[in-house]
């Protein structure tokens, strides 16, 4: 099976020359940042925040120890940043820096993906005219005994290389695409718990500051 597969790549590569390499060689870098995107996201523990969101609702609540309780057991990535605020840090733009500088590492390899989703197809279509040249300059050396298939071979080779670079660009900005949609939603469950924890509604239903204190304004 990944015998033929190899074989039916190297068919395709042959006829489509060395654009349609560069687009594979684009595809399994690609695949190699999607994967370690992947790793990296469930390390980090992406989408998984049950026992922040739990610290967060108990500090919300007014209760101290269960909050720090369950932060202790939380694994998230986010754990640092919370725990910053729980522990007196007040400052909000320090502490949405401190999660900025956490986004910063799972959002490595985006603009890579972003520019291989772009540039793909322009290869393409740059293969496409290369393959057209070379089409009408065989037909132009055919004189007078032109043979149609001549033609019609060269522009379909020529048609081959959008295909692989429409082939490539079109699943790497969907997976793109997934990937920023995860990160906003970390972005917003961030700043929900950054503000919730600076500014608690607490037992008696009045807002308190991060020290407990009730709040006047």
């Amino acid at each position: 099976m990944i015998d033929h597969l190899l074989n039916s790549l190297r068919e395709i590569v042959d006829l489509g020359g060395p654009v349609v390499a560069i687009l594979a060689a684009l595809s399994v870098l690609v695949l190699a940042v999607v994967l370690y995107k992947l790793w990296q996201f469930t390390a980090a523990g992406v989408g998984r925040h049950r026992a922040l969101q739990q610290a967060v609702t108990a500090w919300d609540a007014g209760d101290r120890t269960g909050a720090r309780v369950a932060l202790a057991q939380s694994r998230s990535y986010l754990r640092p940043v919370i725990a910053m605020a729980v522990d007196g840090q007040t400052d909000a733009a320090r502490l949405q820096a401190e999660a900025e500088t956490r986004f910063a590492r799972l959002e490595s390899g985006f603009r890579l993906l972003d520019s291989v989703a772009q540039v793909a197809p322009l290869l393409g279509l740059f293969g496409t005219v290369l393959g057209m040249i070379s089409a009408f300059q065989a037909l132009q050396g055919a004189g007078a005994q032109v043979d149609p298939s001549i033609l019609a071979g060269g522009i379909w080779v020529a048609l081959l290389t959008t295909a692989v670079g429409l082939a490539v660009a079109m699943p790497t900005a969907l997976i793109l695409s997934w990937f920023e949609a995860r990160m906003e939603a970390e972005r917003v469950l961030t700043e929900q718990a950054l503000r919730t924890v600076l500014a608690p509604i607490g037992r008696n239903g009045l807002t308190q500051d991060a020290f407990g204190q009730v709040a006047h304004g």
